[in-house]
């Protein structure tokens, strides 16, 4: 009876240590990532931004109902993710929502899907010996009150077969939901000036990529001849911003105008150079016999970059990778080539460009980099198979309509687009100042950055041939070009002081089958996924038989 009490107090013991220990748990999270990359490891910026966050931030992700198995790895691997955030800040809220299943007509709910931005991706069903296309929206939208941003979880590169398009988005997952939460919770921004005053490209063309800047950052129009008779006064208010963007200047610069950037880059401040250094447009062509002549365009920079550590080429890339042109006939609008519209595919070798798809560009320029100690990242340049074009040269819309000679497209990569990072030299040093400033510096620089774009177009992405894409989609292509990606990425980095952008370069390798060996192996793997539990099976049947017979024989 003794022995019976102290059992059932021991058992009761036992129960109430397990409930303490279960409650004293529930206010302890442990986790552990044993992934050999850290893929559920978040970075620390990711969460300093997500602890940002102090009210209820809602995200309904677009990924799910009936999908095919990338969509579903790409679905696991969002879910897996967005449980790390959530880990990091309870105020975070998850949905996984078919954007299909709304109770409307199918194609009521894609074009109001569409009309909110969201661009589908087309996918082939495979049922049985049938196959069907769909559209599915890999979508999210992160909402704080009455705030939205609009995140893409899928990444497209040219050329990517679907594991590669898998992988490279879920490379940028953290990123991309990093970057919302800090949309969405920045509170002080930094200003950026967008100049003008030398005939920079029209605000039509540049309003997307203002509107996408506009969540990160202050804009202001800026006029270097705002004040002609009081240089200092214009470089002081210069000052006041944190970056400038001198998006494709058409006319040259005064020597005052060059004196005021040049000491804006000495003193700090970040600039985003969209230059073109030859007169050619598409426009142009707009005559009779649909030619027109490229020259040499004389913006008056040339020093100033020399000494910084470029050299803008005073001639044009032709590139067998590129966009075409349309034309009118009978027949409606067709495609004709068109190389100097080069799609260059970033080399991935930096945070502003990992995982970027192409980039679409329109009479761009070569690059030379120049010896000095400014370092210098490639971060743009055409294909191997591309060619450099003097000029001047006569050009016109039929010029690639012929048979091309392909081996003269054999210059190699021309670098088209570069970063600049360290303490730069005035282009002013040892030269006679073309005013007087009150505190003037020629070597003694902050450290800083600037990128450097031969083609001012790069920022026109919505339009192509003049026209403007219908959902950012180019018809003739199929592809939603990085343009805007590139562009954000540039300035992230030239402003970002917080690491955010850092976590694009965060390597993730997913784990999939290799197709050509499981073709040839897939006989001996089905023979032993069919074959071992059966044998498994006859040989326990076989030893439970052997014990019970020897158990109960006499």
């Amino acid at each position: 009876m003794i022995s019976t009490k102290k059992n059932s107090g021991k058992i009761i013991l036992t129960i109430l240590v397990l409930i303490g220990i279960n409650f004293l748990a529930s206010f302890m999270v442990l986790r552990w990532d044993l992934t050999k990359n850290k893929r559920y490891t978040l970075s620390d910026a990711s969460k300093e931004t997500a602890k940002n966050v102090d009210e209820a931030i809602i995200i309904d992700v677009l990924l799910n109902g009936d999908m095919p198995p990338e969509f579903k790895r790409l679905q696991t691997e969002t879910k897996q993710l967005l449980e790390e955030f959530t880990a990091v800040n309870n105020h975070i809220r998850i949905n996984f929502v078919n954007p299909m299943d709304t109770g409307a007509p199918k194609e009521q709910t894609i074009q109001s899907l569409q009309e909110l931005g969201l661009t589908p991706a087309t996918v082939t069903i495979e049922e049985g010996n049938s196959m069907s296309r769909e559209l599915i929206f890999p979508w999210a939208l992160v909402n704080m009150g009455k705030k939205t941003v609009k995140v893409s979880l899928l990444q497209n590169k040219l050329g990517a077969n679907s594991e590669q398009r898998i992988n490279n988005s879920v490379q940028q997952l953290e990123y991309t939901f990093a970057d919302a939460f800090k949309q969405l919770t920045i509170q002080q921004k930094k200003k950026i000036a967008i100049l003008k005053g030398n005939n920079e490209m029209p605000d039509k063309y540049l309003v997307d990529y203002l509107i996408s800047l506009r969540n990160y950052y202050q804009l202001g129009q800026f006029n270097l001849d705002s004040l002609k008779n009081q240089p200092q006064k214009v470089l002081e208010n210069l000052n006041r911003f944190d970056a400038a963007i001198i998006a494709k200047p058409t006319e040259a610069f005064t020597d005052n105008e060059k004196y005021i950037l040049d000491q804006y880059v000495m003193n700090g401040g970040k600039t985003l150079w969209l230059l073109d250094a030859v007169v050619a447009d598409l426009d142009s062509l707009q005559n009779e016999k649909f030619t027109s002549f490229a020259i040499p365009r004389n913006l008056r920079l040339d020093d100033m970059l020399f000494r910084y550590g470029v050299r803008i080429n005073k001639s044009l890339v032709q590139d067998l990778i590129s966009t075409p042109v349309t034309v009118t006939n009978q027949n409606g609008e067709i495609p004709i080539n068109w190389f100097y519209s080069p799609m260059v595919a970033p080399p991935n070798n930096h945070p502003i460009n990992k995982s970027l798809n192409v980039v679409k560009l329109e009479f761009a320029s070569p690059i030379d980099t120049l010896p000095n100690d400014i370092k210098k990242t490639i971060l743009l340049k055409s294909s191997p198979q591309s060619k450099v074009v003097g000029v001047p040269t006569m050009y016109s819309l039929d010029e690639f309509d012929t048979q091309q000679h392909i081996e003269t497209f054999n210059d190699g990569n021309k670098t088209l687009g570069v970063l600049l990072e360290g303490k730069f030299v005035s282009a002013f040093k040892n030269r006679v100042k073309p005013f007087k400033l009150a505190q003037n510096r020629d070597a003694d620089a902050k450290e800083n950055k600037i990128i450097v774009i031969s083609d001012g177009d790069i920022a026109n992405y919505n339009y192509v041939n003049k026209k403007p894409l219908i959902n950012g989609v180019d018809k003739w292509t199929k592809q939603v070009y990085g343009n805007k990606e590139f562009l954000l990425n540039s300035i992230n980095y030239l402003l970002d002081d917080n690491g955010l952008i850092n976590i694009r370069s965060k390597e993730i390798a997913l784990a999939f089958l290799n197709k050509q060996k499981t073709y040839e192996q897939k006989t001996f793997w089905k023979a032993i996924n069919i074959g071992v539990p059966i044998v498994l099976i006859l040989l326990f049947g076989i030893a439970f038989y052997y014990f019970k017979r020897k158990k109960y024989t006499v």
